[in-house]
């Protein structure tokens, strides 16, 4: 992870949060600051009357996007420009940021050309109230859904679950001040942690665990009251943790792993509330996947090249190399063989682990970084989520050859299908049209027509 931003604490969480206040105003001349990927910034006369006018907007439903409504919400009439040119200015203008010079345009030769127009998930419902934040532009794994009802995301300080039957946005837990375990364990920071800048967010099952800034991890039962859990991986100045994943050994215990910008990747175990394995690496690792059988783990992190570990030694197995920029995002298919890895040169790169001298497809993004990779669990399709406006979903089944593309404006905090595959849930953070996106899976029933 870009190493400068490891050394905000907390008396920058306001700076940091101001870098993802955008708005539409001048949607146009006001695009993208050079350094970093982000969308609609405030222009120097920020229009607090225009922001005040659009806090109101309702949410949209598919009724309303299917008699022409913006799914967003976005008034284009209102707006200066149409939403068609808008859209290849931001193509043409946009900044991807990048750790290795030009690696984009390397990786561009690799990429092979799919097919777009695929429809696997249907636009549901837009819901503003909830506002799902970033606080580092290079984590976006703050949304996740536990069922194609309950969504769980962080909203500055505030860590929430939203309800798509009640419609109940409710406060889990608030880390602004202080919070602290309320069960005493071995291992556990008894004092706990103020201010917490959180940088990324898992949730499974019954347990959510936070990552913050400085190396913090706090764990939460859903079905307890409290925090259950507090320690800090690290004290070392270079501490974000910077990815959580949660999963079930082979005998049920409930584990999860911390990727952290120290170079180390530590397994927990949360039956016992203990550090069980710790890996160091030469690199700040940014992402961890488990396989599916738990023996293997994908690790990417501030190196072109990812590796293949063993699960319980950690001994490197295969080095995986392709990439030119540095990795923030991998996940496992489902059949255990196949494997995904998102990266800075615009990428997202899958892996078969029974030759793993090159990737068998390159697929590419249109705008930046491809920050986030999820799998159904079917394995039928596979979300990457850019840094902004696009979310792509594959039809696996097709070889990878056909895909959805998802088109929005804002930047993505975080991309989710239920653990049923009916739902798949997009954060956006805008400051003006923040909120959650919402789509169904689309089934084919074309056999039912053979009966009749």
């Amino acid at each position: 992870m870009r190493g400068s931003m490891s050394n905000y604490h907390n008396d920058h969480a306001e700076e940091m949060e101001d870098d993802y206040d955008y708005d539409m105003d001048d949607p146009v001349d006001d695009m993208v600051d050079e350094h970093q990927e982000r969308g609609f910034r405030d222009s120097d006369s920020d229009d607090d009357d225009y922001v005040r006018s659009n806090a109101d907007i309702p949410d949209t439903s598919s009724a309303d996007a299917r008699k022409g409504k913006d799914m967003q919400g976005i008034v284009w009439e209102r707006l200066a420009v149409t939403r068609e040119k808008y859209r290849q200015t931001r193509l043409e203008q946009y900044k991807n940021y990048e750790n290795v010079p030009n690696s984009g345009e390397e990786a561009m030769k690799d990429c092979k050309p799919t097919e777009k127009g695929g429809m696997y998930y249907e636009f549901r419902q837009n819901t503003r109230s909830v506002k799902s934040t970033i606080l580092h532009f290079q984590l976006r794994n703050l949304v996740w859904a536990t069922s194609k009802h309950d969504v769980y995301f962080t909203s500055h300080y505030s860590i929430r679950h939203w309800s798509a039957l009640s419609g109940a946005n409710t406060e889990l837990m608030n880390v602004e001040g202080h919070v602290a375990p309320r069960e005493k364990r071995s291992g556990s920071l008894s004092e706990g942690f103020s201010q917490t800048q959180v940088s990324t967010l898992a949730v499974k099952d019954n347990l959510l665990v936070a990552g913050g800034f400085q190396g913090e991890l706090i764990c939460k039962h859903l079905d307890r009251e409290g925090i259950s859990f507090c320690c800090r991986t690290t004290y070392d100045d270079n501490a974000i943790t910077n990815a959580v994943e949660i999963f079930n050994t082979s005998s049920g215990a409930v584990h999860f792993i911390a990727s952290n910008n120290d170079s180390g990747v530590r397994d927990y175990d949360m039956e016992r509330f203990q550090l069980c394995k710790y890996f160091q690496f030469d690199w700040p690792v940014n992402h961890t996947s488990l396989s599916p059988d738990r023996k293997v783990v994908v690790i990417v992190g501030d190196d072109p090249d990812g590796l293949l570990i063993d699960a319980s030694s950690g001994k490197t197995l295969h080095s995986i190399k392709g990439h030119w920029d540095y990795s923030f995002a991998s996940a496992w298919s489902p059949d255990g063989r196949t494997f995904a890895t998102g990266n800075q040169d615009k990428t997202c790169r899958i892996w078969d682990t029974r030759n793993l001298s090159k990737a068998v497809h390159v697929l590419r993004g249109n705008l930046g970084a491809i920050r986030s990779i999820r799998f159904t669990s079917d394995g039928q399709f596979m979300s990457m989520a850019e840094p902004a406006d696009f979310v792509h979903i594959y039809d696996v089944k097709s070889d990878y050859n056909r895909r959805q593309e998802l088109d929005f404006f804002g930047e993505i905090s975080g991309t989710s299908f239920s653990p049923d595959t009916d739902m798949l849930f997009v954060g956006v953070w805008d400051r003006v049209y923040g909120s959650l996106l919402q789509f169904g899976r689309l089934y084919n029933y074309s056999y039912l027509d053979s009966l009749f």
